[in-house]
């Protein structure tokens, strides 16, 4: 049986890219680590942030999409998104989100403090301290590397069907079962990072797909062959898997599990290096060769972004 190690990005929709870049990059100090466009959609970025390598289990990635209506959070979706920190980082976060007038409380769960807080888009994030995970290289502004966000802790998921989605994560994905606490069951990989996931036990009411919500979470494939193995149990045990889509940085499979979470298996090569170096990642925009052609067009639809310090 084929085991994840973990969580490989969390994709999600957002609004005005300016405003989304000001946030991750700005106040979060993660590195805007590749520019590009959505592949079905080369009209609309796709923006790729994570940590000084790009490493898998480190990246959020967004659909801006200026205009859109916000979605609502709920059933089949990712609900929050857990990011990891350095052991003693916590009040650190505490006085930057004050200083960026940004709202947070303080809850509890599986003996962790969490603090959490949304996006300039609504988007439900939390931070936790753990001692796993290497740390995160890049200074942006006052983020320094002993304070900086590591990666994904994990994520809560909300779905409308809990047992089905436990069973995909167990039986398919290959999380083991580590933990049970009022409404939440907790699953764990093996990696360092991006490591556990957070089922809410009960059915939750379905959610909406829109700005402020996460549009897929993506697992981990070591390799193509895993990947392929993986594409064809799915497919051998009803799941409505899709072909291989090469994403340039990744290969990509997608399906539905029987709780209405959208899932994606993705390689963890070639990476994000294959067409920047590590010195210029995120820099310039990269296009599939495909739209090479169109490039020009696609650079007057884009809006103009540009990564700032705001410290």
């Amino acid at each position: 049986m084929n085991k994840t190690a973990g969580i490989h990005h969390i994709s999600a929709i957002v609004g005005h890219p300016q405003q989304n870049v000001d946030f991750y990059a700005g106040v979060l100090g993660l590195r805007l680590v590749k520019k590009t466009v959505n592949f079905d959609d080369p009209s609309t970025y796709h923006l790729y942030f994570g940590n000084d390598g790009a490493k898998p289990g480190t990246l959020i990635t967004f659909f801006p999409w200026v205009g859109a209506t916000h979605g609502k959070i709920g059933g089949g979706q990712v609900g929050m998104t857990a990011y990891a920190i350095p052991v003693g980082a916590l009040p650190y976060w505490e006085k930057r989100l004050e200083k960026f007038s940004i709202k947070y409380e303080k809850v509890n769960r599986f003996g962790e403090t969490y603090l959490q807080f949304e996006d300039y888009h609504g988007l439900k994030l939390e931070l936790v301290e753990r001692e796993e995970g290497q740390l995160n290289n890049w200074t942006f502004g006052e983020v320094e590397p002993e304070v900086a966000i590591k990666g994904f802790a994990g994520a809560v998921l909300y779905s409308l069907d809990p047992d089905s989605t436990i069973k995909t994560l167990v039986e398919i994905m290959g999380l083991e079962k580590v933990a049970e606490e009022d409404e939440f069951i907790r699953l764990e990989s093996y990696d360092d990072i991006g490591n556990r996931v957070d089922v809410v036990q009960t059915k939750v009411a379905p959610g909406r797909m829109g700005v402020g919500t996460v549009h897929h979470i993506a697992w981990r494939a070591k390799d193509k062959a895993e990947h392929l193995e993986w594409q064809d149990e799915l497919y051998t045990k009803g799941y409505g898997v899709t072909e291989v889509k090469d994403r340039n940085y990744f290969d990509a499979i997608y399906f539905k599990e029987f709780g209405d979470i959208l899932f994606e298996i993705a390689t963890d090569g070639p990476g994000f290096t294959r067409d920047e170096t590590y010195e210029t990642v995120g820099e310039e925009l990269k296009l599939p060769e495909t739209y090479e052609y169109s490039r020009d067009q696609i650079e007057k639809l884009l809006i103009p972004i540009e990564v700032k310090q705001l410290d």
